[in-house]
């Protein structure tokens, strides 16, 4: 006569043990992280620490030391003037950029219509 087996066991409760026996995160706790993650944004916000950080440098990544002026800003306020187009080298040395940043500001510029091409490194604002 075959042994009789106990009862078996429910994948949900399978499931519920490695979860914790792995201590896997569930949806509760993520929603619950998130509520705090929430409230402490509102924290920051309201002290106004977001602000300024100290030692943080004052230059943002992508803007110039001019005041609040991006790189595409400063390229195309040199173009500008020059009604009769200004070489690429003329603008290297105006604005001390390298060369590859350069070349992907102009690009840029070009690509979205603010610059032309007059001719091979010649350049005219529209």
């Amino acid at each position: 006569m075959p042994k009789k087996r106990g009862k078996s066991v429910s994948f949900d409760a399978m499931v519920k043990f490695f979860i914790r026996q792995y201590h896997i995160p569930t949806t509760k706790d993520v929603e619950k992280l998130m509520a705090r993650m929430d409230r402490l944004e509102q924290v920051i916000k309201a002290s106004g620490a977001a602000k300024v950080r100290p030692g943080a440098k004052e230059n943002v990544k992508g803007k110039t030391s001019r005041a609040g002026m991006t790189a595409s800003d400063t390229v195309l306020n040199i173009i500008k003037p020059f009604n009769e187009g200004v070489g690429f080298a003329e603008i290297k040395a105006r604005t001390g950029f390298d060369e590859k940043k350069l070349r992907n500001i102009i690009f840029r510029l070009d690509k979205i219509g603010k610059i032309r091409r007059k001719s091979r490194g010649v350049y005219i604002a529209v």
